[in-house]
């Protein structure tokens, strides 16, 4: 196994993540079981790494106030840190560059956000390795998708910047086309590298694998987890999955060459396109927890949290197998514009049986949000089993059931 360069576990005392959301905060309550500190940048106050905080973890030492993308402030959060990691990807990746020649250590490194942040480049590495993924291309309000070999459906995806549903466009026909375009008509921003275009996959089913490296060069693999998107969200996420024994050597096979090929240390988020003749399509990766990946704090010996932590710090990593029969996560999404902090109905969350309520601590609910979410632990494998649990969390969540 290959050694990664830097410090090592015994130099590392304190974490410096970059983002403070649910994520960021997911990961501080992993790192203080494993008696690291923490420190981040978040741009809020109000963000749940903040507010989840006890205050004696809250000095300016601890919480950089600060945009993502301000290399200044990361410069700060690296004098209290021996290694810095990310919640999300919406970094100045050239001025961070720069801290990486002065010693910055950050893990995953910068070339593995550099390979996936820009969608299309992500596209053409992934195809680089052979890898199946859909038809794609870039293209502009000049193009005609046709001409480029799409047909519709298609998809169009923002190169930069798109999560929890926003940037991706599934459209149907040449109206749905001209009205997307027509959104952009003002908007000053160079419009010829916004965009990319990408065949629609008729799958059956979408599946997520959260694997990890170590900066020793150590891998696990998590179970396979099918996952349900609504809208392009994810509304919920169950494993395990029973697949074919050559889908699920082909899907444990292409992550750890991800892994090796973009010599990553920490935990990758992958997503999959499985079609019902069996063929495993990579849909997107993403380079640090996520949310796929939750119900591992609950379902499984190490949750993905903790086991990034591991592997940027350089400990042994975790068992990532499931120590239950079966497990199901449910997102719990705004459905209004409100401030609440839901009370009542995650107390009836609570009452389900074997169900564990995250609450992020958000003051400001708006449509698609994450609030929060669910994870059930249940006594058996059977998927129609989990479908029918997620709808009954849902059932108690939304107001229209």
């Amino acid at each position: 196994m290959n050694v990664i360069q830097g410090p090592t576990a015994a130099d590392i005392h304190q974490v410096g993540a970059i983002g403070g959301g649910q994520l960021a905060w997911m990961m501080l309550e992993a790192a203080q079981r494993l008696g690291l500190e923490m420190a981040i940048q978040t741009p809020n106050a109000h963000d749940p790494a903040v507010i989840n905080r006890s205050p004696d973890m809250q000095s300016e030492k601890k919480v950089i106030l600060a945009r993502i993308a301000d290399a200044k402030a990361t410069a700060r959060l690296a004098q209290h840190c021996q290694v810095i990691t990310f919640e999300n990807e919406f970094v100045d990746l050239p001025a961070l560059k720069e801290l990486e020649t002065q010693g910055v250590c950050f893990r995953p490194g910068l070339s593995v956000l550099a390979a996936v942040l820009d969608k299309l480049e992500q596209r053409q590495f992934l195809r680089s390795l052979g890898l199946s993924v859909p038809a794609f291309a870039a293209i502009t309000p000049q193009d005609n998708p046709q001409a480029l070999g799409f047909d519709f459906p298609l998809v169009i995806k923002s190169r930069r910047h798109g999560y929890d549903g926003q940037g991706t466009f599934i459209l149907r026909d040449e109206v749905e086309l001209q009205e997307f375009w027509q959104r952009f008509e003002s908007d000053p921003t160079d419009i010829a590298q916004r965009f990319m275009v990408e065949a629609f996959v008729p799958f059956e089913r979408e599946l997520a694998i959260m694997a990890a490296r170590s900066a020793t060069g150590e891998i696990a693999l998590y179970p396979v987890v099918e996952t349900y998107q609504k809208q392009q969200v994810c509304r919920w996420a169950i494993a395990p999955v029973t697949l074919p024994s050559p889908t699920q050597t082909q899907i444990e096979t292409l992550a750890t060459k991800l892994l090796e090929a973009l010599d990553a240390v920490g935990i990758l988020g992958i997503e999959l396109f499985l079609t019902p003749d069996d063929r495993v399509f990579v849909n997107e990766i993403a380079p640090r927890t996520h949310n796929s990946g939750h119900l591992t704090i609950d379902a499984c010996a190490t949750s993905q949290f903790e086991q990034h932590l591991r592997a940027v710090c350089g400990l042994p990593l975790g068992d990532p197998a499931l120590k239950v029969a079966g497990a199901v996560m449910v997102n719990l999404l705004g459905f209004e514009t409100a401030q609440s902090d839901y009370i009542e109905k995650r107390q009836r969350l609570a009452n389900f049986p074997n169900a564990k309520v995250h609450w992020y601590g958000k003051a400001d609910a708006k449509p698609g949000r994450k609030l929060g979410h669910v994870t059930v632990l249940l006594e058996s494998a059977d998927r129609d089993s989990a479908i029918a649990v997620a709808q009954q969390i849902e059932a108690l969540w939304y107001p229209d059931g």
